[in-house]
């Protein structure tokens, strides 16, 4: 009876993607504003911020790091990048947070597609909110890049909210 106490009181969970890229810590600062603020006394939601790491093998190619020109040790410095930029990129989502107040965030590195990791990661964390940046590619670049915060509208087991930043018009500024 006292796990059937716990399981109601919990707070949803919502997962929020972050790369390094300006939309995705923009959609982060959004969302702390609007739902964990200073002004909100009792948070909503328990926060759940993912990276997703590329893997090496987006960038050596399927026939291996064994068969290109820096071989294994290529791959071994691509993987030690990747993973100093995912560690900025959290330590830039860990100094946002704490700059905004809001303490009781989990933090993660997962590797993979994006695409594919935040639907994972929001089913694994049962979310009830999945937010995701969106750049603002037109549909010949969703078409040929894939889009993430399309795929994840589509196919998360959970809300998905979009936050896209407003970008001023580059005709008629000076």
């Amino acid at each position: 009876m006292a796990a059937a106490a716990v399981a109601v009181a919990a707070k949803p969970v919502m997962v929020i993607g972050v790369d390094d890229s300006e939309c995705a810590i923009a959609a982060l600062e959004w969302t702390l504003d609007q739902f964990f603020s200073q002004t909100v006394r009792l948070h909503p939601f328990k926060l759940v911020v993912v990276h997703v790491k590329p893997s090496p093998d987006v960038f050596v190619g399927v026939s291996g790091p064994g068969r290109i020109a820096g071989s294994v040790e290529t791959y071994q410095a691509l993987d030690g990048d990747l993973k100093r930029k995912a560690a900025r990129t959290l330590k830039i989502a860990r100094e946002i947070c704490a700059a905004k107040s809001v303490c009781d965030v989990e933090f993660e590195v997962e590797e993979g597609d994006a695409r594919y990791v935040l639907c994972e990661a929001a089913n694994k964390h049962r979310a009830s909110v999945l937010v995701v940046g969106s750049r603002g590619h037109g549909a010949i670049k969703r078409a040929l890049l894939g889009s993430v915060s399309d795929y994840c509208a589509l196919r998360a087991p959970c809300t998905v909210m979009i936050v896209k930043i407003n970008h001023p018009t580059k005709t008629g500024s000076k």
